[in-house]
């Protein structure tokens, strides 16, 4: 094994962590913004293990599958974070 197989090797064990530690916050978030953050999060790890396998395969075809996991984690985001802030206005109204 080279040098860039261990490399790899560590960042599937590093992303594997990372996704799991946004699972766990996803599940315990006291709030819907901590678990918006969290599933962005998750998104941004699945990208990174797209892109080490891409390296490990040797192939760019896995790069594409990252590419459009990054467009709808983004599109993703930006709806929960739209719903997110319709739901404070509005309850910001029923308190006025």
């Amino acid at each position: 094994m080279t040098v860039l197989d261990y490399a790899i090797l560590l960042g599937f064990v590093l992303v594997i962590l990372g996704v799991t530690l946004a699972t766990i916050r996803l599940v315990i978030g006291p709030t819907l913004a901590d678990r918006i953050v969290a599933l962005d999060m998750m998104t941004v790890q699945l990208v990174a293990f797209g892109g080490l396998a891409a390296l490990q395969a040797r192939s760019a075809a896995f790069l594409d599958v990252a590419v459009v996991l990054a467009l709808v984690g983004f599109l993703a985001t930006v709806c929960l974070a739209r719903y997110l802030e319709r739901r404070i206005l509005l309850t910001a109204e029923e308190l006025a």
